[in-house]
């Protein structure tokens, strides 16, 4: 039953004999360039360096923070890859009870800038925290501490999720209902019909999804270093922020590429060869819902206890400290214009991130070799590098080689697009491997180019994958920081700038108000997808 669902004939797998077409393969070059900029920065300046940089990256404490460093990856990586299966299916296929606003409050963690989320932890669950202070008429003096790594994962998990989850509920939306009734019909169970042919189906979404959430471990800053577990970010940004030399940081950057470039390997081998679309033409069918029966409410309470955790208490202590500001004479500023610049970029980068994806996925899917393997590779590296060093690439080339562009919004896109391209990449190729080639081959077949094949019959097909994706792009740009601080144009603020400047003041009442701005104008792609799945 798994090979026949999973698995097309040999015949309808291959790629096609003749080379990509222009549309693919020049979009795709130029993709490779840029992507290429932050690695080349960082080999020049690490040559800068000669022997110094070598000498940290084999020292025992490097050593010591690496190995924190994929602790911290391993377990925050298989967490969100179990907990965002469960709430993809949960608010997907079951009747799980207000599963629709599930479906859109589950996606809204990834709005909130996890150096925000880590000072919530902090201030609400610290051993001296707002919790202590409730409980503290019932003789609790102290909590546990929440530092090192309970609280980074804990952090981490509850942000990181959503990465797992959006990508797996875009695939579990293309499997045809009728490979698990099939699966029914010769015994199995609702369970083993999930974990033996619904399940296997997931795997392209489910390992793309964990790339992303085990890169964007690897490049977070804001939540290792506000709860004190020193990873190999931390150690670049404290290169960067107090060495003189900063090639050494560079160095420390390349070791991290590295890094990155071992976790894309492992997920290229356990991806495999086979064939994730339906070997047979045909109408699929809509989806019955799973009937929960006495698990209904349990798994409610379950979905919304995450909500509770990732979203709703992090909301109510930034409403806390809005009217604690208010309260004692803090002007309220909603900063619109700063929303605006925010919506506006982001907007940018979901657009550019989605275009550029596109070309990069066809090349790896289609016409499969070491060139296609090679930029897809490079194209989830900037995922991994601190937003820090990929704007400092961006300076050192819009200075020195186009000054015209040089605090330039465009400037800032393209980092943006270099930084969160897998985001993208990941959704798109999971929708793409659900799409039979042999669609294109019969569009072919009756005379259309490459390029009208493909926007006829292929991209329709894409259209959920590549906006599950574009929603990704559009949060993860709006709460960036690093690369807007240092690439936007003079004067140019947005909600994470603002969000940013104020509680490094410690100014958390003003810091407050920019904050929930950013996770409800994050809302609104969320709830895009939801809808979609609605009307679908």
């Amino acid at each position: 039953m798994r090979n026949a669902a999973s698995h097309a004939p040999a015949g309808a797998a291959k790629a096609p004999r003749a080379g990509p077409p222009v549309f693919i393969w020049l979009p795709s070059a130029a993709i490779a360039l840029l992507m290429l900029l932050p690695p080349v920065y960082l080999l020049a300046r690490t040559a800068e360096s000669g022997t110094a940089a070598l000498d940290i990256l084999i020292s025992g404490r490097t050593l010591a923070i690496l190995l924190r460093t994929v602790v911290l990856v391993g377990v925050v990586t298989a967490a969100c890859a179990v907990l965002g299966v469960a709430l993809a299916w949960l608010t997907l296929r079951t009747d799980l009870p207000f599963r629709r606003a599930f479906g859109i409050l589950t996606a809204l963690p990834l709005a909130i800038p996890s150096y925000v989320f880590a000072l919530l932890v902090i201030v609400t669950l610290g051993p001296k925290g707002m919790l202590q202070g409730w409980l503290e008429p019932l003789g609790v003096e102290r909590l546990p501490s929440i530092f090192g790594l309970p609280g980074a994962a804990f952090t981490l998990i509850l942000l990181s999720f959503p990465y797992v989850m959006l990508p797996a509920k875009a695939a579990l939306h293309r499997i045809d209902p009728a490979t698990e009734e099939a699966a029914r019909s010769l015994g199995r169970s609702a369970r083993g019909a999930f974990f033996h042919v619904t399940l296997p189906l997931l795997r392209p979404a489910i390992v793309s999804g964990s790339l992303l959430v085990a890169l964007y471990t690897l490049s977070d800053f804001g939540a290792v270093s506000l709860l004190r577990y020193p990873t190999f970010t931390w150690a670049i940004f404290i290169q960067y922020e107090t060495a003189f030399d900063r090639s050494v940081a560079a160095g420390l950057s390349l070791a991290l590429t590295a890094l990155a470039l071992a976790l894309l390997v492992a997920e290229s081998r356990s991806r495999g060869r086979a064939a994730y679309h339906r070997a047979t033409p045909g109408t699929q069918r809509a989806f019955r819902l799973v009937r929960l029966g006495r698990w209904r409410w349990p798994a409610a309470a379950c979905a919304g206890s995450v909500v509770a955790l990732s979203l709703a208490a992090p909301m109510a202590v930034l409403g806390y400290w809005v009217a604690r500001g208010v309260s004692a004479g803090e002007p309220l500023d909603l900063l619109w214009a700063n929303a605006l610049n925010t919506v506006y970029v982001s907007a940018l980068a979901a657009g550019a991130a989605a275009i550029g994806a596109a070309p990069v996925a066809l090349l790896s899917a289609r016409y499969p070799g070491w060139a296609a393997s090679a930029l897809e590779r490079l194209a989830y590296v900037g995922f991994a590098l601190p937003g820090l060093a990929v704007a400092l690439a961006f300076v050192f080339f819009g200075a020195s080689v186009l000054r015209p562009l040089y605090q330039t919004t465009f400037l800032l896109i393209a980092a943006y697009v270099v930084l969160f391209l897998p985001a993208s990449l990941g959704a798109t190729q999971t929708a793409l491997r659900q799409v039979s080639p042999r669609v294109e081959e019969a569009a072919r077949s009756l005379g259309k180019t490459p390029f009208h094949a493909f926007r006829l019959v292929t991209l329709p097909m894409l259209s959920r994958g590549i906006a599950a994706g574009a929603a990704l792009v559009f949060l993860l740009t709006m709460k960036e920081l690093p690369a807007t601080l240092i690439l936007a144009p003079t004067g140019f603020r947005t909600l994470a700038t603002s969000v940013w400047s104020a509680a490094s003041e410690a100014f958390f009442a003003r810091a407050a108000m920019p904050a929930i701005l950013l996770i409800f104008a994050a809302g609104v792609p969320a709830a895009f997808l939801v809808l979609r799945e609605r009307r679908d």
